[in-house]
């Protein structure tokens, strides 16, 4: 089967009917989620402090959730419109969209972010699936500009599926060009089906608690069914627990949920006296 990208250009194939496919598939749900998980241990955050992070290629908001579900707030950003469409229309998303391309660069501000995740979007940089577009120019690009917007010291954690050695070489070799420390690593490096890879990278010798960056060890065995696979996931499931446990979302969350909402051009219910008001269930 042909790769996604060598089809047709991200905003084109994830056009809407390919969009829906892509988020109410219980697969890819499921992928999707194991990854991102396995990205925020690596991008190892700070307990118990939520940060500013950046997803990017977030697609239609699968990733942007999970790490919303963690306490941190996030801005989503995507090539595809019928993608973030989705995205913007789920409820468990608070944190701002954007729509695009990342390999002409990230338009924030220099220090904006204290880390950054993207899952399986990196690879779409090396395609020049438009006669305007140079791979090695827009990859350049991407890890210029987002060096630029992290914060001294913040991690990225790139999950990718590089299509040969050579992609993997170019990718690295940029993101050490421009200022970035860290490089590839592999989980299941032995098997097949279950073998990831991710550029764990940092901007910065040092990490925001003062101490020099290290390469994550990476996961082994042949299959994500390993034990110690399986205690870094019910560790990150109780985590999540944990911060679900502890959101108390009365009036006053509500209010500001639905401002949001109403910044970001959605529609959004009037404000009554019921707003926001528990709900008694009745046997």
């Amino acid at each position: 089967m042909s790769r996604p990208e060598h089809q047709a250009p991200p905003e084109i194939f994830y056009g809407e009917d390919e969009a829906k496919k892509y988020t109410s598939n219980s697969h890819i749900i499921e992928v999707q989620t194991r990854l991102t998980e396995r990205a925020m241990e690596l991008l190892a955050l700070p307990d118990d402090q939520p940060r500013l992070l950046l997803d990017i290629g977030c697609g239609s908001g699968l990733s942007t959730a999970i790490l919303e579900q963690q306490g941190h707030t996030v801005v989503g950003m995507d090539i595809s419109p019928s993608m973030l469409d989705i995205a913007i229309s789920r409820d468990d998303i608070d944190g701002d969209m954007m729509l695009a391309d990342m390999g002409q660069g990230l338009p924030f501000r220099p220090g904006t972010f204290d880390g950054a995740v993207s899952i399986s979007a990196l690879q779409w940089l090396c395609n020049a699936d438009k006669k305007c577009n140079n791979p090695v120019k827009r990859i350049n690009v991407f890890f210029q500009k987002l060096y630029a917007c992290l914060r001294r010291g913040a991690r990225a954690v790139l999950q990718a599926y590089p299509e040969n050695s050579q992609q993997m070489e170019l990718l690295a070799a940029a993101a050490l060009r421009s200022g970035f420390g860290g490089g590839w690593l592999v989980d299941f490096p032995n098997s097949t089906r279950a073998k990831k890879f991710y550029l764990v990278i940092w901007a910065g010798a040092s990490s925001f608690a003062g101490t020099r960056h290290e390469m994550p060890a990476a996961l082994d065995g042949e299959e994500p069914g390993t034990v110690e696979y399986e205690q870094a996931r019910m560790r990150m499931m109780e985590r999540r627990e944990q911060k679900k446990r502890k959101a108390v979302k009365g009036r006053d969350w509500v209010m500001e949920k639905k401002e949001r909402q109403r910044r970001q051009g959605r529609e959004v219910r009037p404000d009554s006296k019921y707003t926001g008001r528990k709900r008694k269930h009745w046997q």
